[in-house]
């Protein structure tokens, strides 16, 4: 779906303009503002991944020039803009590759507590024990954050600043418990229950334990073979790729996907490569490639029967 849409705004909107339509539909379809209404929760699902793209200048570029989709992951036409910029940022392993605009959902931790009259009702699983008191927020959280762990400052209902902590290899859905931080009710002061959505990111998706990405490579690369450089969540690792080696291969890194949690070992890192030409054509490389295919022709989909 297409962000400037979503938001409705056109594609030459201000940065002011963004925002100010980000925050009004924010509020509108916030889940808690709407409890138990699932198309809602979508459409702030919506919402908000949109504005991950346009409220950040050079994913918005990105998406304008078609390097990335609507979802944030890059796209590899026009020469595999987004990993060029992930190298000239170093990685961002301790950057925010998101900038998701905080104090707006800051502002839903306040309102939480006058949306409905009261706490959400409880859901299937560990939040199915809540008790009268208790209180339910949300927060969307970075992807790399939800992966290597963060100390987070959260504005709770009643303008109380509480730390709270994003335990390494956190899931989208997840939901971690503040005790004694609800509501009073009677004798009881109850605890707060905070819904973690994890955002999605333009280079990582996840798969369980083990983390996939693409990895663009030259034309020599992988005729030749060679070392390239990629980003895990720990940090850059060197890959090696193997002579011969064709788009979609995917090679592993053991133990660089996500860390290890509970019971669950420590995932794999999955890459798959990409073949790029280059941006600008070269004549001898087209004039060796026309000379080479008169000699050495092959059909690469006769066994797909086509």
């Amino acid at each position: 779906m297409d962000p400037y849409k979503t938001l409705g705004v056109s594609s030459s909107a201000s940065d002011a303009e963004i925002k100010s339509a980000f925050r009004k539909l924010a509020k509108k379809y916030h889940p808690d503002l709407n409890p138990g209404d699932t198309r809602t929760e979508i459409k702030f699902k919506d919402v908000n991944a949109a504005y991950h793209i346009l409220s950040d200048k050079d994913r918005r570029a990105k998406y304008d020039r078609g390097d990335m989709d609507a979802t944030g992951r890059g796209q590899h036409a026009g020469g595999g803009g987004f990993w060029r910029n992930w190298a000239r940022g170093g990685g961002r392993r301790n950057a925010d590759p998101f900038d998701i605009d905080h104090d707006v959902f800051e502002e839903f931790f306040r309102a939480n507590s006058s949306a409905g009259g009261g706490p959400r009702k409880p859901q299937p699983g560990p939040t199915n024990d809540r008790l009268p008191g208790d209180v339910t927020y949300k927060l969307t959280v970075p992807f790399l954050e939800a992966a290597g762990g963060i100390n987070k400052r959260v504005t709770l209902s009643d303008g109380r600043t509480l730390g709270l902590k994003v335990p390494a290899g956190t899931e989208d859905g997840q939901t971690l418990r503040l005790k004694g931080q609800g509501r009073q009710a009677g004798n009881r002061t109850g605890d707060a229950f905070i819904e973690i959505t994890v955002a999605p990111d333009e280079l990582f998706t996840r798969e369980g334990q083990n983390l996939m990405i693409d990895a663009p490579i030259t034309l020599y690369e992988a005729v030749l073979g060679g070392s390239i450089t990629v980003p895990t969540v720990h940090g850059k690792v060197t890959l090696k790729v193997p002579e011969g080696s064709n788009s979609d291969k995917v090679l592993r890194l053991r133990g660089k996907g996500m860390p290890a949690k509970g019971d669950q070992a420590a995932g794999d890192q999955l890459v798959r490569l990409k073949i790029m030409l280059p941006e600008e054509m070269d004549k001898p490389l087209v004039d060796f490639v026309r000379k080479w295919q008169k000699n050495n022709g092959y059909n690469p989909r006769h066994k797909r029967g086509f």
